[in-house]
């Protein structure tokens, strides 16, 4: 089990956001929309490398439920009814850490496929 875990898992009263704090004091505000994104799951990273794919349409994607998942995760539910991907404390970390250039990189992921935050259509 990691060193590090939230002490705090709140989500904002809009529910487009998560902010999550760690028993070392670092706090991050996540929005839904990187959650969801980024989702840990296989419908969203594939099941081995080179299968991840680019979710376009989720900029006011909310959170609709969180789930306990052992002492080292929580499953996150979304509007869109995708509620599949395990967010380990680790990885809230690292998006945390790293969310505005994993956000970048999305963004440009989405352009150079010629999809945008707003349509939704099917991931590629």
């Amino acid at each position: 089990m990691s060193d590090i875990w939230p002490s705090e898992l709140r989500v904002s009263k809009d529910r487009q956001r998560l902010v999550v704090t760690f028993n070392d004091g670092q706090s991050f505000d996540l929005s839904a929309e990187l959650l969801r994104v980024l989702s840990p799951s296989a419908e969203v990273q594939g099941h081995g490398p080179g299968q991840k794919v680019t979710v376009p349409g989720k900029r006011n994607v909310a959170i609709i439920s969180m789930m306990p998942t052992g002492n080292y995760a929580v499953r996150i539910g979304f509007d869109d009814m995708h509620d599949t991907g395990i967010y380990t404390w680790t990885y809230l970390r690292e998006l945390g850490e790293q969310g505005p250039e994993l956000f970048s990189a999305y963004e440009t992921e989405l352009s150079e496929k010629g999809m945008n935050r707003d349509t939704a259509e099917k991931p590629r």
